[in-house]
């Protein structure tokens, strides 16, 4: 049986990534970073998501020989020059707490209106084919504002989605319906826009 690798550390994501690839690969076991025992962590020197994701999607592949899917994504304000971006998580110079991003996000955007608390969550996610030799990209993402205050629900390793208002649903992303999420979920869209490119062009699955 064909096996892939899901590059992250992240309990959720890691959920989120093998429930998506089970139904859309149901002959592929899927195995992840915590199965391997696999501590070690990428450095990620990208300059964006892409790069960010082939980085840890090359690393992780050559560390276990197997075919790997890895992303990177966060937060996007254009009011704020795009910061966060690909320092979302290392916003504050280091890997900081839930809570910390959160007070920091609302101390920066202290004082912004309207439509200058735009932002958007953007994924990308990167296959990478070790014995090939391949790699392959795709990118979405979902339109939104800052709010003003948090919500009250909580995501551990998701501190940006307390404080996403959802565009099209007007609604705190913690507090979309399971349908809603699935709706709009950018992760799930890209690696399924990725997998329909993979199938159309490779016979990987299928020797």
């Amino acid at each position: 049986m064909r096996k892939i690798l899901i590059a992250t550390h992240n309990p959720a994501k890691e959920k989120e990534i093998k429930e998506t690839l089970k139904q859309i690969l149901p002959d592929v076991k899927i195995v992840s970073l915590k199965d391997l025992k696999i501590e070690k962590e990428a450095e990620e020197y990208g300059k964006d998501f892409e790069e960010n994701a082939f980085i840890k999607a090359k690393f992780y592949s050559h560390l276990t020989s197997l075919p790997t899917l890895a992303d990177d994504g966060g937060l996007i304000i254009p009011a704020l020059n795009n910061e966060p971006g690909v320092k979302s998580r290392r916003w504050l110079g280091y890997p900081a707490e839930d809570e910390e991003l959160i007070e920091y996000t609302l101390k920066r955007m202290k004082g912004l209106k309207g439509e200058e608390r735009l932002a958007y969550l953007e994924t990308c996610v990167c296959f990478y084919e070790p014995k090939k030799r391949f790699a392959i990209f795709q990118s979405e993402k979902i339109e939104g504002y800052i709010a003003e205050k948090p919500s009250k629900k909580r995501l551990r390793g998701y501190p940006f989605r307390s404080l996403f208002i959802v565009k099209k649903f007007n609604k705190y992303y913690d507090e979309l319906t399971e349908k809603e999420h699935n709706e709009i979920n950018h992760r799930k869209k890209a690696i399924k826009k990725l997998f329909k490119i993979i199938n159309d062009q490779f016979s990987i699955f299928n020797e």
